[in-house]
C-alpha cells in the first residue's frame, strides 16, 4: 500500500503460543533459521542494539538497528537491506511487531514501512514475510515448518516472472 509518500506492508496472524515463547522465536538466531529459509536475525535485541540477517553461508542480508524492544509485546527495528543493490538504495525502512496476548494464542502484528511512495522494498517484503510468518506458525505450533527453502525460492521465481510479465 502506498500513500503520501510512504508504503507499508501490514501482516497479521494468531499463533497458538505464549507471548514469552513468540518473542524467544522471533529472537534466537539458531530458531529464525529454522523458519526464515537458513537467514538468522542477530542482535543483542536492545534499544541501540545493531541488528542484522545473515544467511547460511555468511552473506550479510538486512541490517539495522534496534529502535525500541520491550520484549515481549513489542520491537521496532531500523532495517536496511543489504543483497540487493536497487532495495539498499532506497534507504532505511521500519519494522515494528506487536505481540498481543489474545486467549491461548499470541496475536503477532508485522508492519514494514518507508518513507517511499510505491517502494520496491515494500513489494518484496510483501512476498518474503507471509512465507516467513507462516513458516514461524507453523514451526511453533506443529515443530515443522510449512514452506521449504526450495519452495521459497520457487515461489521467489514465480513472482518476479509475473512481475516483468505485467511490466511489459
Amino acid at each position: 500500500m502506498s500513500a503520501n509518500g510512504r508504503s507499508s506492508f501490514v501482516y497479521v496472524t494468531f499463533i497458538r503460543t505464549t507471548p514469552e515463547k513468540l518473542w524467544a522465536a522471533l529472537t534466537d538466531a539458531e530458531f529464525t533459521s529454522r523458519y526464515w529459509f537458513g537467514t538468522s536475525a542477530q542482535s543483542a535485541w536492545t534499544q541501540g542494539a545493531q541488528w542484522k540477517l545473515v544467511g547460511r553461508d555468511g552473506t550479510l542480508t538486512d541490517s539495522g538497528e534496534i529502535v525500541e524492544s520491550d520484549p515481549p509485546r513489542r520491537l521496532v527495528i531500523r532495517w536496511q537491506n543489504e543483497w540487493k543493490a536497487e532495495l539498499k538504495a532506497e534507504g532505511q525502512s521500519r519494522c515494528t511487531m506487536l505481540l498481543e496476548p489474545v486467549g491461548s494464542a499470541v496475536k503477532l502484528t508485522v508492519t514494514h514501512e518507508i518513507e517511499r511512495a510505491e517502494s520496491k522494498l515494500i513489494t518484496a517484503v510483501s512476498g518474503g514475510w507471509p512465507r516467513v510468518l507462516s513458516n514461524l506458525k507453523s514451526l511453533l505450533e506443529t515443530g515443522e515448518i510449512a514452506i521449504t527453502e526450495g519452495q521459497h525460492h520457487d515461489l521467489r521465481a514465480r513472482e518476479l516472472a509475473q512481475a516483468q510479465a505485467s511490466s511489459t
